[in-house]
């Protein structure tokens, strides 16, 4: 579960951990100065921001080809872009300069730190004990912009990402450029634009008035996917590896860098097991020439 749902919204469960991680540090930190009689908010809040800062740029140079285009886009930090132990790394040593700079402050300080990274890896590791997501390509079928019905399943057999949109979504419109150069950048992955409830008419409108090409726009008025799926907030995507297993999951919207970061999933481990698929082959073949 990397999502959880309130009512119509849905918040990420790395974000929840990261807001609950701040708040318990900042209780732990307070009570601990009050009984010290000295103010540890400031100093604090630098060690937080040193954190958060060093994870976004360790993320932004990891993903720099992603940004050198949009560049604003390294201040949008909605799409999730952070590097944990980087911030970590550079939250201690943050925490153990001002700890030997401000000693009356040392116990607060300390006390804030280790109860918002207990707080944080707690969460980390509950999700990461969790069952290993072994969805499928859901099984049903959608209608066609050509008046058909396409089966989601049939795309199979190449990497796959689904995404569900509406036009009504900010977010949506937001990623919709996003996802349709990586639709031109990576042939060998299959996109899927699955409607969320209007009508053919309607999303041809809105694809004309933006002037947008997508390849494999399906509609899904019943709104079968989000069940399917477990996900009721837009937008969401999906990404399926060749065998049509569920590789990572993305709920909000996406940059060019979180796209980039889970289309690596998806196409490393496709070239992985290409690679072990020859492997007997070569050896098969030296076997015939003896």
């Amino acid at each position: 579960m990397d999502a959880i749902n309130i009512g119509p919204m849905s918040f990420s469960v790395e974000m929840l951990a990261t807001f609950a991680a701040i708040l318990l540090a900042t209780a732990a930190a307070n009570r601990v100065a009050r009984g010290s009689g000295v103010r540890v908010e400031s100093a604090l809040w630098v060690v937080i921001a040193c954190a958060l800062i060093a994870a976004r740029a360790a993320y932004v140079l990891r993903y720099r080809d992603a940004y050198l285009s949009s560049p604003w886009s390294i201040f949008n930090v909605r799409d999730g872009g952070w590097i944990a132990w980087v911030g970590i790394v550079a939250g201690v040593a943050t925490m153990a300069w001002l700890s030997w700079r401000l000693p009356p402050k040392r116990r607060a300080l300390m006390a804030g730190v280790a109860a918002g990274m207990v707080v944080w890896m707690g969460a980390a590791l509950a999700v990461a004990m969790q069952p290993k997501d072994t969805m499928q390509i859901p099984v049903i079928e959608l209608a066609n912009l050509r008046g058909g019905q396409t089966r989601l399943e049939s795309f199979r057999g190449k990497p796959v990402v689904v995404n569900l949109w509406a036009s009504w979504c900010p977010p949506c419109r937001r990623e919709m450029p996003v996802l349709r150069a990586a639709q031109l950048r990576h042939p060998g992955v299959t996109f899927v634009f699955a409607n969320q409830g209007e009508s053919a008419a309607a999303v041809r409108a809105y694809l004309a008035a933006e002037q947008i090409h997508l390849d494999n726009v399906l509609l899904d008025q019943r709104l079968g996917l989000p069940a399917a799926i477990g996900s009721q907030g837009l937008p969401a995507t999906l990404f399926f590896d060749a065998q049509g297993r569920l590789a990572e999951r993305r709920l909000g919207e996406l940059s060019a860098a979180s796209l980039a970061q889970r289309l690596a999933a998806i196409t490393d481990a496709r070239q992985t097991q290409s690679r072990g698929q020859e492997r007997p082959v070569t050896l098969s073949s030296k076997e015939e020439g003896r």
